[in-house]
């Protein structure tokens, strides 16, 4: 888990006076709960932060005031409230992109192979968070949901992300792995390059076993109309159902055509 104060102290915190770490810390304790998690300690949430206890009580006590979290007085753990969830679906509900998104990953899980899974994301710090899923109803399909999180580097919807960023958002990027986790640096690297040479000479980015040995996925960068925004979408499923080979012949097309009808892609 990354050290939260180090992050804040170090890298943020230091270079920006407009930076208000009390906010930062605050949505860190946010972002601790996992999926598949309900709830979590003051001690397991200081843990994760890498902030005081003292701090982590502070801070618990004021988002449950703002209704962000819920505590149980029983155990003594915390919960995400119903505020959470109201942010969470304000901002679903402002993605006009992702929601003019949906038809087209729906086209795509109508292909040729009924395994597959298409998703939509957008980049929050060093990873690809999915804010629209298109699953198989297959027994056998990728189970991945709204909210889930991808490595940058090593997927490739992450990858699509990176491919279309700017150098200056790619030194941006950089920089912050060099914060979080600096042995990875050299990896992110030789990832940002496959990312870039994959866009520039296929159209899209690839991830055959680099993120998990058992999942296949090919993905594209979706630009906002207005360019401000870049989202991505991915087609992919279990490796031993869905070949590269096939997502190539059979999806890169499909992909490229989804990409084209949602946005202006980033040149290729």
């Amino acid at each position: 888990m990354v050290d939260a104060s180090e992050d804040l102290e170090t890298g943020l915190e230091a270079d920006d006076r407009n930076f208000i770490t009390a906010l930062a810390r605050g949505l860190e304790v946010l972002r601790c709960f996992r999926p598949a998690e309900t709830e979590l300690t003051n001690q397991e949430i200081a843990a994760r932060t890498g902030l005081p206890k003292a701090t982590i009580s502070r801070l618990t006590y004021t988002l449950r005031r703002l209704d962000y979290l819920v505590h149980s007085e029983r155990n003594g753990t915390y919960r995400l409230g119903p505020g959470v969830l109201a942010l969470g679906y304000g901002v679903l509900a402002g993605m006009e992109t992702s929601e003019r998104a949906r038809p087209e990953m729906r086209a795509l899980c109508e292909g040729p192979n009924p395994h597959v899974t298409a998703a939509f994301a957008e980049r929050h710090r060093l990873q690809a968070v999915y804010v629209g899923v298109q699953r198989s109803q297959q027994a056998v399909s990728l189970t991945m949901n709204v909210g889930a999180r991808l490595p940058l580097f090593h997927s490739a919807i992450g990858r699509a992300l990176l491919a279309a960023m700017t150098e200056e958002q790619h030194a941006h990027i950089l920089d912050l792995a060099k914060r979080e986790r600096p042995d990875d640096v050299p990896r992110y690297r030789q990832s940002l390059a496959k990312a870039v040479e994959d866009y520039a000479t296929l159209g899209y980015t690839t991830g055959y076993g680099d993120w998990r040995p058992e999942i296949n996925g090919i993905a594209v960068p979706v630009v906002s109309l207005n360019g401000d925004r870049i989202f991505a979408m991915n087609v992919g499923g279990p490796a031993f159902l869905v070949s590269p080979d096939e997502l190539r012949e059979a999806y890169s097309e499909r992909l490229l055509a989804a990409a084209e009808a949602l946005s202006r892609r980033a040149s290729a």
